[in-house]
């Protein structure tokens, strides 16, 4: 039974906990009511670190957002993108229920994308409560893309949260996921617009939409929890579907509204300067970018990052494909300051860098430190001029209210840690 969105909504978060490599499956369920349990309803997630080839993540994140804000032109019809780039990846990735009896997918998280779909590894199980649209669907996202067909079906996000009739695409064809089955997509609804091939006008309502509609949670929240991990996959965050996890945070939640500017008001997009030390230099004016689960690096654009070179004296790698300083220089570098809003956000020396033990994996030495911190690939003034990514994600708790269209920040325990610099 699909509730209203007049029903009685339960207080419930909804959260999502990053676990092991091995996930959990999720165990079948009565999917013909729906559940208002008051506890929390975990769901593992992982991450998967898995490097190939100099400079192969920043490739994939250059393509991914290019690829975005190509896809932000609302005039344009669905594109194919292929940035040549393959094997790659550092996702954070859950399994996901769909269908009566549920078949389990393993989908990437994604904030900067909104559609759900599966069938990129695993085929699409069709069972009693699958049903074709008849819509054809395809997206990119520039470093993977895909096309099939829209179904609705039941969507199991953990035991207790099962949305009906959710809108997913089942592929027929699609690149660059790696052995994985699809996206669970949490961004704005609008950017389910342009996706279907026949009536690119229309949007697809979002897994946070139906849940929200059918009285699942009792707002239109997601709040994302990530923390530092130095190894290649690791238990490291919470997600919360409906509300936050208080225990998360330090402090309260500061909000923001979506910025204005295009195209990343089309986005989880917010309005930030940057600078750059105890003097204040400035890195980056204020101006708009996005945050996005989907991107490894923080990235600036192409003359914020000649000024943070130039401030910390860091030199691009190509062996690496980012930037470096020497092991000796790191305790010279200084913080970088996020000014978001009425807030300051401090992302220390440490968060700047990727962890040491894992130099190896992307072809560095024992001699350097290599920063997360890297170049977009277009000067200031683009529109989109910075992405949060996960790297800086993984210091601040993350709030996207779609509901009210903002989005919220706080500092967490990890905030200032100091796990990358130590092996």
């Amino acid at each position: 039974m699909i509730l209203s969105a007049k029903s009685a909504r339960s207080l419930v978060v909804f959260v999502l906990c990053v676990a092991s490599c091995s996930a959990t499956p999720i165990a079948p369920r009565d999917t013909s009511s729906t559940s208002h349990s008051h506890s929390p309803i975990a769901l593992p997630i992982t991450r998967r670190r898995q490097f190939s080839g100099p400079g192969s993540l920043l490739d994939v994140d250059r393509a991914r957002i290019k690829a975005l804000i190509e896809h932000s032109d609302e005039q344009k019809k669905p594109t194919v993108f292929d940035a040549n780039v393959t094997n790659v990846a550092d996702l954070y990735l859950a399994t996901i229920g769909i269908g009566t009896p549920p078949t389990d997918y393993t989908v990437i998280l994604d904030s900067g994308s909104s559609n759900t779909w599966v069938g990129a590894n695993k085929s699409f199980v069709k069972t009693r409560t699958a049903k074709s649209t008849g819509q054809q669907i395809a997206v990119s996202y520039g470093s993977g893309n895909f096309s099939g067909e829209e179904y609705t079906d039941i969507v199991i996000l953990s035991p207790g949260l099962a949305i009906q009739k959710q809108s997913i695409g089942v592929a027929s064809t699609s690149q660059g996921l790696d052995g994985l089955d699809g996206i669970l997509g949490i961004g704005p609804t609008d950017l389910t617009r342009t996706t279907l091939v026949k009536t690119p006008n229309l949007t697809i309502p979002t897994v946070t939409d139906n849940a929200f509609s059918q009285g699942l949670i009792s707002a239109k929240e997601v709040g994302i929890s990530f923390e530092p991990t130095n190894s290649l996959s690791d238990t490291n965050g919470v997600v919360s579907f409906g509300g936050v996890d208080s225990s998360r945070i330090s402090g309260k939640i500061a909000y923001v509204p979506i910025t204005t500017t295009s195209p990343s008001n089309r986005f989880v997009g917010i309005d930030s300067s940057v600078t750059y030390g105890s003097s204040g230099t400035p890195i980056l004016s204020k101006t708009a970018g996005i945050v996005d689960t989907g991107t490894t690096f923080l990235l600036l654009a192409t003359d914020a990052m000649q000024r943070f070179s130039a401030a910390t004296g860091a030199k691009f790698d190509s062996t690496t494909g980012t930037y470096a300083l020497p092991v000796s220089q790191f305790q010279k570098l200084q913080s970088l300051f996020f000014h978001i809003g009425d807030t300051t956000y401090e992302f220390t020396a440490d968060a700047q860098i990727l962890p040491r033990s894992l130099n190896s994996a992307i072809g560095g030495t024992d001699d350097n430190v290599y920063f997360i911190v890297n170049d977009i690939g277009t000067p200031t003034g683009s529109g989109e001029d910075f992405v949060l990514g996960m790297s800086w994600l993984e210091r601040f708790y993350f709030v996207y209210d779609s509901g009210k269209t903002r989005v919220g920040f706080a500092i967490t325990p990890f905030t200032k840690a100091t796990s990358n610099f130590g092996k």
